[in-house]
This record gives C-alpha cells, sequence and structure tokens, in this order.
C-alpha cells in the first residue's frame, strides 16, 4: 500500500472532499514511526501511518457511511465523526493520529481521500457536509 501512496520526490496528489483544493500525500519515517506526510499549500502535516489500518476497520464495524466533521486542533470535533475518532482516546492509538503540536487536526479533511485513493472507502464530494464508508 506504501508504493500507492508515493514518496517525497513523486507523491500522491490528492483534492479535498469538497474537491475545493489540492494537496499531496507520501509516506516516510519520523522519529522511527511510519508516517503520512500531507503537503497542504506551505503547510506539513504529519499522521500516523496505521491511521489507515485502524479507520478501515472502525468504518467496517460501523456498517453505514459516517460524516467527516473536520476541524483544525483547536476546535472541538462534533460527536460521531470521524474527526472525533480521529483524536478519541477510545480510539486504538488513545488519541490523535495527527503527530504534529498544533496541526494534529484536520483528520476527516486529508486522510479519506487518500483512503478512497487506495481503494479502501467510498466518500462523498459535496460542498459540505461529506460522509464516508468502508469499501
Amino acid at each position: 500500500m506504501k508504493e500507492k501512496i508515493g514518496t517525497k520526490e513523486n507523491p500522491l496528489a490528492l483534492q479535498t472532499p469538497p474537491l475545493s483544493s489540492a494537496y499531496t500525500m507520501h509516506t516516510d519515517v519520523k522519529d522511527g514511526k511510519d508516517v503520512l506526510v500531507c503537503t497542504v499549500g506551505k503547510t506539513v502535516l504529519l499522521y500516523d501511518y496505521r491511521c489507515l489500518t485502524d479507520l478501515h476497520e472502525m468504518l467496517k464495524k460501523h456498517g453505514d457511511w459516517m460524516e467527516l466533521g473536520s476541524a483544525d486542533e483547536q476546535k472541538p470535533a462534533k460527536d460521531g465523526t470521524v474527526e472525533s475518532w480521529g483524536r478519541s482516546a477510545d480510539n486504538p492509538v488513545g488519541g490523535w493520529y495527527g503527530l504534529k503540536k498544533g496541526l494534529r487536526g484536520r483528520f476527516g479533511m486529508y486522510v479519506p481521500p487518500l483512503m478512497e485513493a487506495l481503494g479502501l472507502a467510498e466518500v462523498t464530494h459535496e460542498a459540505k457536509g461529506n460522509k464516508m464508508r468502508a469499501k
């Protein structure tokens, strides 16, 4: 799966769920941990690579569409959304999948399109209120 995500030299080009912004994603290793490197303009966000497997498993158990609910780290995430799960003490890592303090949010914006590109999920592409479900 990692080879499909790309490298720093050849990252995977993606679009946010509303198809309003482009960004790239690639894999790397930071502090001995596999990470997803998400580059949005000049901003670089890092997510724990295992979020792909963990989110896919959670969505399979959920069994239906789930709202993405993307939010910045400083804002609360709406309950029952992918974003709230991505920072919940009840998820498999016991908290944030985002790894860069101050930029740990937006999990529900940038990870779902990657999962869609990898064939792990379906994502809606409306102006607002997008959802995803496991494939």
